[in-house]
């Protein structure tokens, strides 16, 4: 493991994942994380391949504005049933539940702050929502659940809702990094960058193919 004075000198170019999640990851059998670094072609030859990027951001020079019909508000108990549905309808391939959602806010990086509700005005219905922890130890701000929902895409919410906790996060915390699928059909590594992220830091998620039976 990797000291925090390592981490904290090349955070997305050392750890797959926060400092603070690193200290208890434990990777499955048949899996393995590599960095591009590491990687090779030749691994897909037992192992298929799940690339994901991770940025950083210096919490300087946040730049962004919020559409004039959405309010950003700070999200409370009462909301997780809101953030769970929000969750669900983003995403085809995600599902998460109640409990899921209770123990993220229950966790030692959670912060009431650094959880937001985008909300229409006139409707007051919820079109977005995002959730970041913040990790006291390394002042690190990972940005984990950014989503809009699919009708309220494309009007500039998710650039709000990513500056909006940056803007939270930046009297608190040293730095920022936030991770996500390459080639997700939303895009978000686009968003991010357009909010301020940096870096070119590719982790790839190896997981060993089945083994064909062989044939008599």
């Amino acid at each position: 493991m990797l000291s925090l004075e390592e981490y904290k000198q090349n955070p997305c170019g050392l750890l797959s994942v926060p400092y603070w999640k690193a200290k208890t990851l434990c990777v499955p059998d048949g899996m393995k994380i590599v960095h591009d670094r590491a990687f090779s072609a030749d691994s897909l030859q037992n192992y298929s391949d799940e690339p994901y990027f991770r940025l950083f951001h210096s919490l300087e020079n946040i730049i962004g504005a919020c559409p004039p019909e959405i309010s950003l508000v700070t999200a409370v108990p009462a909301d997780t049933d809101t953030i769970v549905s929000v969750i669900n309808r983003s995403y085809c391939d995600i599902q998460v539940d109640r409990r899921q959602i209770e123990a993220a806010a229950n966790s030692r990086v959670h912060r009431d702050c650094l959880w937001i509700l985008a909300l229409a005005s006139g409707s007051g219905g919820c079109a977005g929502c995002g959730i970041a922890d913040f990790d006291g130890e390394a002042k690190e701000a990972s940005l984990e659940w950014i989503q809009v929902l699919p009708e309220y895409r494309r009007r500039g919410i998710g650039t709000a809702i990513v500056t909006e906790l940056l803007r939270r996060a930046q009297p608190f915390a040293d730095f920022a990094t936030v991770s996500g699928k390459i080639g997700s059909k939303n895009h978000p590594e686009t968003l991010y960058r357009k909010c301020g992220f940096t870096g070119g830091d590719v982790w790839h998620v190896l997981r060993a193919k089945p083994e064909i039976p062989l044939k008599n």
